[in-house]
């Protein structure tokens, strides 16, 4: 099933040594119509994926935004929304705080660049419980979807649990990792500004259905991440549900884990979804060279194709 009204994209992430405008000419040769673009702080990654700046928005101007929009106009591909994925309730007050001023400085951008979106974490002191982490969660978000209210920008909240060392297991470093939290995020702060950037693949290792959530937030779908996962069963067999999730499933290319991607198309399609779906790559079969990155964008365009022509 091929459905017109969806944009596919990739991440920009995964070529962090690449500059804005070669990212959107990469996204331009192999046929990808956008790019989400990362716009950390210029600083040192701590984990993978982190760190990546592809937009530097700390002091970002009218001139800048159009110099962006210049090489938007100039590639012919556009840009799906501004990603920064930090843990902005970490127990830590100044990364908190450094984090929370750093969204401020992205939702700025997003505005400035006359986009609609953009992408981040909740975040979550993993040393407490949910309830324990409401009272903060409160404090925290309720003036940031404000924020993004006035400049008229919605915020897209990803649904990995961010769970990448034993120490951080269960809890992981993100509230918003399952459908009951979203209904109670979404009941406790109203706003047509606050949605997901939804990523099936968090669900699938979490034995969680990946479909039902897209009819039941329909409304909150404001951007989708495209990432396959891959359950190793024997593995599993052998540590258990309740053992650290890395040591059971493996990210993958979309088309080589559970997801069913036909399905999961049609499914956005009968939702009314007409966004972006960007392909995130964190397949570390594909992470030794450039080239091998830029060959795992040409893969994933390859089989999305088959089910997004947009």
């Amino acid at each position: 099933m091929k459905d017109k009204s969806l944009n596919l994209g990739f991440v920009s992430a995964i070529l962090p040594e690449e500059s804005l405008e070669s990212c959107l000419s990469v996204a331009g040769e192999i046929g990808y119509s956008c790019v989400e673009v990362m716009c950390w702080p210029v600083s040192k990654a701590e984990r993978r994926y982190a760190g990546i700046t592809h937009i530097d928005v700390t002091d970002f101007s009218q001139a800048q935004a159009d110099d962006v929009n210049a090489l938007v106009e100039k590639t012919g591909v556009a840009i799906s929304g501004l990603g920064f994925y930090p843990n902005p309730l970490a127990p830590d007050q100044a990364e908190s705080a450094a984090a929370v001023a750093h969204i401020q400085k992205v939702i700025q951008a997003t505005a400035t660049l006359g986009l609609s979106t953009m992408n981040t974490f909740i975040g979550r002191d993993w040393t407490k419980s949910v309830d324990d982490n409401w009272p903060r969660f409160l404090e925290v978000w309720t003036p940031l979807i404000k924020f993004a209210e006035d400049h008229g920008v919605r915020i897209g909240i990803e649904n990995c649990p961010m769970i990448f060392s034993a120490d951080e297991w269960p809890g992981g470093k993100n509230l918003a990792s399952r459908p009951a939290l979203w209904t109670r995020m979404f009941s406790d702060i109203p706003s047509d500004s606050f949605g997901l950037n939804y990523d099936p693949s968090h669900m699938v290792w979490q034995q969680m259905d990946y479909i039902q959530p897209m009819r039941d937030f329909a409304d909150k779908l404001f951007h989708v991440h495209a990432k396959d996962v891959r359950i190793d069963e024997d593995r599993l067999n052998q540590v258990g549900i309740l053992a650290h999730p890395l040591e059971y499933h493996t990210p993958k290319l979309p088309g080589l884990g559970e997801v069913n991607w036909g399905r999961f198309c049609s499914v956005l399609a009968d939702v009314g979804y007409s966004g972006p779906v960007c392909v995130e790559v964190e397949d570390r079969a594909y992470e030794g060279t450039l080239d091998l990155r830029k060959d795992s964008l040409r893969q994933s365009h390859t089989y999305l194709r088959n089910f997004i022509s947009g």
